[in-house]
């Protein structure tokens, strides 16, 4: 009797479309997953693998450019950084239907979500699979909660941002887990530019095409800020005294933190049978439109662990 597969898909925002990459390469292997769990934005790319809308998905968030992830924004102290409505358009195009359930979709499928309140973890495993996605990407500060069964949920990441536990409680035999959050402890930079940096970037030329990390949503403008008046306005740069993080790195560092001593806590309990970590600190928060980069790095990694994986399902 074969081995059942399950994949736990983890939190991680932006770095979450790895997991696009990763069942691309177990797909050209021919491994498929019999159970698919997620949690905040492995529940995004989880929905659409089993509810076979993966081609779609990717084409979409391949297409994302900066400009396009702008139109995304949305400052309110209520609901959040983003405009809820219009990404669940993209939703609604590229994943699944407003009356989708779990329970139609091709493969078994669960997400995860935090109890507000109490704190504990909330399973989707039935029901409609766009409420499941929304409760569980629920970053606070970024969205607002989702009111369910007189509950207020929040982002799975809170309580298990690696949701092995889900994946064997639908009936996975073999686990393959992807942790997003191995290596981003620390991952922002200071908000005034190093000294080092700043002769750095005074001997290279301007790329307008460079991807560096940020520490706002959407791409930092103050270090673009930087990097242009160290090129034309040396004697602009000079020594200040420490500045302190702003609301949303501080949040972001927070967060970060929080989600890689919880993930580490729960696998040391509960280990997968095969863990993928892409290295994927350089991509910010919401760098959405750094897809492809993400795809690749899932991808390569898979790959490496191939052997692994093949011995793992073959037990």
């Amino acid at each position: 009797m074969a081995l059942k597969i399950g994949l736990a898909l983890g939190s991680g925002a932006a770095r979450g479309w790895a997991h696009i990459g990763v069942i691309r390469a177990l797909q050209k292997y021919d491994i498929q997953p019999d159970v698919v769990c997620g949690c905040s934005i492995g529940a995004v790319v989880g929905a659409a693998y089993a509810a076979g809308s993966l081609d779609r998905l990717e084409a979409w968030v391949t297409s994302l450019t900066r400009l396009e992830m702008a139109k995304y924004a949305e400052l309110s102290f209520r609901s959040g950084l983003i405009d809820k409505a219009r990404l669940n358009e993209g939703f609604v195009q590229n994943i699944c239907a407003n009356d989708s359930n779990i329970e139609d979709f091709d493969k078994a499928y669960g997400a995860v979500a935090t109890d507000l309140h109490s704190g504990r973890e909330v399973w989707f495993t039935n029901g409609n699979a766009l409420t499941s996605i929304w409760a569980s990407m629920a970053l606070p500060g970024l969205f607002a909660p989702v009111f369910f069964e007189e509950k207020w949920l929040v982002d799975g990441g809170l309580v298990n941002p690696v949701p092995i536990s889900m994946c064997r409680s639908l009936g996975a035999d073999v686990v393959i887990a992807v942790d997003l959050n191995a290596d981003i402890i620390g991952k922002h930079r200071r908000g005034i530019l190093e000294s080092s940096h700043i002769e750095e970037v005074k001997k290279q030329p301007l790329d307008i095409n460079d991807k560096r990390d940020a520490d706002t949503p959407f791409g930092s403008l103050r270090n673009t800020f930087f990097d242009y008046s160290a090129q034309f306005f040396p004697n602009l740069q000079k020594e200040q005294a420490p500045q302190a993080p702003g609301m949303f790195e501080t949040i972001a560092g927070a967060v970060n933190i929080m989600q890689d001593r919880v993930g580490r806590s729960r696998m040391a309990g509960d280990p997968p049978d095969v863990l993928i970590s892409p290295r994927l600190a350089h991509i910010s928060l919401l760098e959405l439109y750094r897809a492809e980069e993400a795809i690749q790095a899932g991808y390569d990694l898979t790959l490496q662990k191939l052997d692994q994986i093949r011995q793992a399902i073959s037990a």
